[in-house]
């Protein structure tokens, strides 16, 4: 079976670390949806205005899949205890596909790419591929009784978030909320806990660096950075 590219997102993740772990709980992350030439028809989405969100399914493109593994390391479990790929989510998969429920902001006419899709809730890379899109179906889609397995212990896992006015200051308003969704879900892996470590990430054209004691996570320096550096 041939799968074929239709388009990529451009999103605010240069690196995967920083990048949302679900798109589900970063559901101010914005992206843009731009189609590769031979799909910019504006006939292929007659109706999709019709929805308000959208299941799109992409590629773990910086995932190096090499040889079948029938058990990952889930970041969440710590990095020691081993699960079947096939009940996780992890990017090394055979097929290194993925999928998300985004919300659809709007169809926008462009002049450089036509006609995007402008979403809410990305989880992915920029430049992440994407091999196809359909509407999301809530009297289908929404289970809400559904039983999640080990993730549900850590569905209230939040901390506290905190960052200093004067580097709040630094960043555009605009990526402010979407900033703190990440930083509140944990972007650290599960087996560092180390208060005195910092972390850091590229959020769009900024650094942010961040430290974690107990359950508070403290933003310590936000850096703009020069250029557009590619990963």
């Amino acid at each position: 079976m041939e799968i074929k590219r239709i388009g990529y997102l451009n999103t605010l993740y240069k690196t995967k670390f920083g990048a949302p772990r679900q798109g589900g709980v970063a559901k101010c992350s914005p992206a843009t949806l731009i189609f590769d030439e031979e799909f910019r028809s504006k006939e292929a989405l007659r109706g999709l205005e019709n929805y308000s969100h959208v299941w799109v399914i992409w590629g773990f493109s910086e995932a190096k899949y090499e040889k079948f593994s029938p058990t990952v390391r889930p970041p969440r479990l710590g990095g020691n205890t081993r699960m079947g790929v096939f009940a996780t989510r992890s990017p090394y998969r055979p097929n290194s596909l993925a999928m998300s429920a985004m919300k659809l902001e709007k169809i926008e006419y462009t002049k450089e790419n036509g006609y995007v899709l402008r979403l809410l809730g990305a989880d992915m890379m920029n430049g992440s591929p994407v091999y196809d899109i359909k509407p999301y179906l809530a009297f289908s889609d929404s289970i809400p009784d559904a039983v999640c397995g080990f993730t549900e212990e850590l569905e209230d896992y939040i901390l506290n978030v905190v960052i200093p006015p004067e580097l709040e200051r630094l960043l555009p308003a605009s990526i402010i909320p979407c900033l703190k969704e990440i930083l509140e879900n944990d972007p650290r892996p599960s087996y560092i806990d180390t208060p005195e470590r910092v972390f850091g990430f590229e959020l769009d054209s900024y650094e942010i660096k961040f430290k974690v004691q107990d359950k508070t996570l403290s933003v310590v320096g936000v850096e703009k950075l020069s250029g557009d550096k590619e990963k």
